[in-house]
Order: structure tokens, then C-alpha cells, then sequence
């Protein structure tokens, strides 16, 4: 009979969550969430920006072979008419559903979030959204502002909403058609926050007094980082509050003050989407389909908070590149519950909050990419084949290897040969690596390093993270021909996750690292 899945993805979250181990953020439904689930703590994006990022987990191919590294074409006509996640599961008798942000709207997915091939229906998208970057925010002088931080009153909203509360709507409506109709699903839902601007039911910020706000550990460029590497967040300077602030570019610094507004809206926002999530998984107990679905909760990427005086996303650090991932499995993650009984009481964050633990957590290098063969193995269709060196001709195969094999490894120690790696995937000493990877223009940061087009990238930062270290090599790119050049090396990063976790200390050049060179090439 199969199993329906239920596929939240949120635009822009780092794993701050209590699930986490992060002490300050009140997110306790995608905690409770946590503690029936298998938990992924060290789980990257393979490209830190919202579209290359989707294309790639959603089709289960690198940026490479999708050829997205910015916004602007349509895998199927600029790479190969690769399957999706979605579209298989279509093909495999699912009535496939999409509400919000899945694919990133736009050229990159042919204008209709690659409707019809993989969804049964046409994608909602929220009417509120078109507001999203209007002069919503009311400043201190009284007037509207579009601003970065932006905590608002939703009645005085146009059409008196936000996104993700009418896509919250519009997803439980969704499910009690389909309980209604006994249809087998896959229902993607998105959501924005906590996406800039940080817009968001301004009592949030009641839960995040001012003064428990502390900067980023270590809110400094960091000395020994190589200039390509850096990020100088254009997006969040061009928003109003912002620009007032005549911050100096690319380096900055942001005021002390104003990094403690960003962080307390990020938050606030975290807490606001953590609502969302709570009264969607709620309903889905109150239309009996909790014993029946499988829930996947990811996020697109990360987003700097201030670290090595970044901002937004678009770098190779783990604060860009590392995502919550989850996934809870009726009878795998947790005992069966008696029909009736509740699986995800809707919990208030305003009220007192107790600490859930997560029901199982792998430590274990995973990647977005592996989404698609994890989520067909678990919903018990035939894993797509792992891909061949090159796919462009191949209309279905993956290049993330399924990382059920590790469910069952999270409550004990399973044997050692159970983490062997077949040679068609990216595997190290049996030990599975998380690759990522970043484009830019220039080995100095520009006003377009953050997000350059296909045609300006000069360089791509391959970067290799495992359980030890991670290792980023900026090469020469040519965008005509698609081509890395390993020969031509503009910079390297190196950092040892033990004696420095926050990658805060470069010893690329005090290392010998060929062997790392060897490593990352496959």
C-alpha cells in the first residue's frame, strides 16, 4: 500500500533548534518532531544558494551535472532532462502536491516549478508572497520601510497574512482532501521564513529579550581566510535598514547593535516558523494520517549570523552549508501508536517548553543529494540507479546514495561493514564525505561574488567536509565549457573541526595537503 510522504522544506535554516542543542531558539514542535525521528546532525547542502541547492536534491544530481549555479536556466533544456524526486514518485502512482517555495520559482524551473512533470496539480503558491519585499516594515520615524529586520502586526498586512501562514492553510486543506479521497501522497510544502526579510508576527520577539542576544562567537573576518572565500552580502545591504547603516564594503563591519537585532529577528523568525510547522503537523493527527506518513523536514542551506563577519548564505563554511535533516518513519523511528492517540500535539512556544530528545541522531557525513534514493527506499519504491560518470544522457539515476543504511546505526552500533561505500559514489576510507561547492567572479570579493551569473564565474570552491576537517580548493572555471581546473589554484582552506569548530583558523598553507587534492577529486 505504500506509504504517503509529507516533505517540509524551509528556506534559509540553520540548524538553530533546540533538536540541535542550541540553548537559546523555542522551536518546540520540530523538536517534538525531532524526538520521533531520526536526526542528521551533520547533513550540507551541496551549494549554498536557494536554486542550484533545490535542483540538485530535488532531481538528486550535484551542481555540476544540473549545471545551476545561479538563477537562470532550466535543467532540462541547459543540462539533460533529468527525473525528479517528485516526478518519480508521480510516475509511481502518487498524487504529487507542491505549497510554497519547493522549486525556486522562476527560469530555473521553467516558470511552473517544473509543473507537469512533477506534480499532479498546479503548485500554490501564497497570494501574500507578491508582498514579500514591499515597504511593509514600520520603522521608527513611523513610515514604511522595506527592511531587513521587520517584525509586523499581520492585521496590517495587505490581504491581513503572511506566506506561510496561508501555505500552512492551504497544506492542510490539502490533506483532508486527500484523506477524504484515500489518495496516496507526496506533499511538498515550503516555507520562506526565516528567508529575508526577516518578516514575521511581531510577538516573537517577546520570546527574545534584546539583552539574551550575544554576537556570533567570532563576528571577525577571519586573518588567514583567502579573499575569494569571503561572501560580502550584497542582499542584506540593499535593504533599507540596512543601507542606512553606510556600511563599508565588502568587510564591513555591521554595528555591534545591529548584528543583535539581525540575530533576535532570525530567531523570532525561527519561532514563527516553528508555529507553521506545529499546527501542520498537528493536522495531519487530526486527519488520522500520522500512522501513515513519512515527514522529511530539511532546509535549502544555511545562513551566516555574523560569523567571520558574514551575513546570508553563499559561502563554503558549515554555517552556510550545514541543514537540519530528519526524517520520521512510522514503526522505523518510533513504536506504532494506538489509532486515536496523538502523535504531534500542537506545543505553544510562549508557553512553558520541556526539552524533547531526539528519538535516534547519526552523526554520520550526509548529503541533500541523497534525499531522492532515501526517500524512494523508504517509501518501499525501486532506489534509482546511482548515476555513471557522466549522466547528462541519463533521464533517471542519482548521484546521492540512499543513508537509510545509517537509520538503524543511530540507536547502536551497527557493524562496521554496514558503512561500506559502492565505488559509484563520493567515498573516502568507507568513511562518507559532504561535498559542497561556490562560484565567484573573482578572487577578490565583488558586488556580484554572492550570486555571480554563469557567464562571470571565474573560479568554483570545491569543498570537501568530513567528520575531521573541512577542505576547500578555489580553482580556475571556465563557464563556457563547464570546466574545473585543478591545476590552477587560487587559494585553499583548511580546518580541524576538533581544535577549531567555528573555522575561524586556516592552516592550508602550513599543511601538506595533496593527499586531501587526491581525496576531493575521487
Amino acid at each position: 500500500d505504500g506509504m504517503n510522504v509529507l516533505f517540509i522544506v524551509v528556506d534559509d535554516l540553520r540548524p538553530v533548534l533546540g533538536c540541535y542543542g542550541d540553548k537559546l531558539v523555542k522551536s518546540p514542535n520540530i523538536d517534538q518532531l525531532a524526538s520521533r525521528s531520526v536526526v542528521f546532525s551533520n547533513a550540507y547542502a551541496q551549494q549554498a544558494v536557494c536554486a542550484p541547492s533545490r535542483v540538485s536534491f530535488l532531481t538528486g544530481r550535484r551542481p555540476d551535472t544540473t549545471r545551476l549555479y545561479d538563477f537562470y536556466s532550466y535543467w532540462r533544456v541547459h543540462a539533460g532532462n533529468y527525473s525528479t524526486m517528485p516526478q518519480y514518485f508521480k510516475e509511481n502512482g502518487y498524487m504529487t502536491l507542491s505549497v510554497g517555495k519547493v522549486f525556486h520559482p522562476g527560469v530555473s524551473s521553467n516558470y511552473s516549478d517544473d509543473y507537469p512533470y512533477s506534480w499532479s496539480i498546479p503548485p500554490f503558491h501564497p497570494s501574500a508572497e507578491k508582498y514579500e519585499n514591499d515597504k511593509t516594515c514600520r520603522g521608527k520615524d513611523g513610515k514604511l520601510h522595506a527592511n531587513l529586520v521587520c517584525p509586523v502586526r499581520v492585521s496590517e498586512m495587505p490581504s491581513g497574512t503572511l506566506p506561510d501562514i496561508q501555505s500552512t492553510e492551504e497544506a492542510i486543506r490539502l490533506l483532508n482532501v486527500m484523506k477524504t479521497n484515500k489518495q496516496k501522497f507526496f506533499l511538498a510544502v515550503g516555507y520562506h521564513k526565516p528567508h529575508i526579510p526577516l518578516r514575521y508576527p511581531q510577538e516573537f520577539l517577546k520570546l527574545y529579550p534584546l539583552e539574551n542576544i550575544t554576537l556570533a562567537p567570532d563576528p571577525w573576518v577571519p586573518e588567514n581566510l583567502p579573499s575569494v572565500a569571503y561572501n560580502p552580502w550584497t542582499d542584506i545591504r540593499q535593504r533599507d535598514d540596512v543601507k542606512a547603516l553606510n556600511v563599508s564594503f565588502p568587510y564591513g563591519p555591521l554595528p555591534d547593535d545591529f548584528q543583535r537585532q539581525i540575530r533576535q529577528s532570525y530567531y523570532a523568525a525561527v519561532s514563527y516558523l516553528d508555529v507553521q510547522v506545529g499546527l501542520l503537523l498537528s493536522a495531519l493527527d487530526d486527519v488520522g494520517l500520522s500512522n501513515t506518513t513519512i515527514v522529511v523536514f530539511t532546509a535549502d542551506h544555511g545562513w551566516s549570523l555574523g560569523e567571520h563577519g558574514e551575513w546570508a548564505k553563499y559561502s563554503n563554511f558549515d554555517v552556510a552549508t550545514r541543514v537540519p535533516l530528519m526524517f520520521y518513519v512510522p514503526g522505523m523511528t518510533t513504536t506504532s501508536v494506538n489509532q486515536g492517540e496523538r502523535i504531534f500535539p500542537y506545543i505553544d512556544p510562549f508557553s512553558h517548553v520541556l526539552g524533547l530528545v531526539p528519538q535516534g541522531q547519526s552523526k554520520k557525513m550526509v548529503e541533500l543529494v541523497s534525499l531522492f534514493s532515501t526517500l524512494a527506499e523508504l517509501a518501499g519504491l525501486q532506489v534509482p540507479p546511482a548515476c555513471p560518470e557522466a549522466s547528462f544522457h541519463v533521464a533517471l539515476c542519482t548521484e546521492g546514495k540512499s543513508i537509510v543504511q545509517y537509520f538503524n546505526a543511530s540507536k547502536e552500533k551497527v557493524k562496521e561493514e554496514k558503512d561500506g561505500c559502492d565505488d559509484t559514489y563520493r567515498c573516502f576510507n568507507e568513511e562518507p564525505v559532504a561535498l559542497s561547492q561556490y562560484p565567484r567572479p573573482a578572487d577578490t570579493p565583488q558586488w556580484n561574488s554572492d550570486k555571480p551569473k554563469l557567464k562571470d564565474i571565474r573560479v568554483m570552491g570545491y569543498s570537501m567536509r568530513t567528520v575531521d576537517y573541512r577542505y576547500t580548493v578555489w580553482v580556475q572555471f571556465n563557464p563556457n565549457n563547464f570546466s574545473a581546473n585543478f591545476e590552477d589554484i587560487h587559494a585553499g582552506e583548511l580546518y580541524m573541526v576538533e581544535t577549531d569548530p567555528n573555522q575561524d583558523y586556516n592552516i592550508y598553507n602550513n599543511t601538506s595537503h595533496g593527499w586531501l587534492l587526491k581525496k576531493i577529486l575521487g
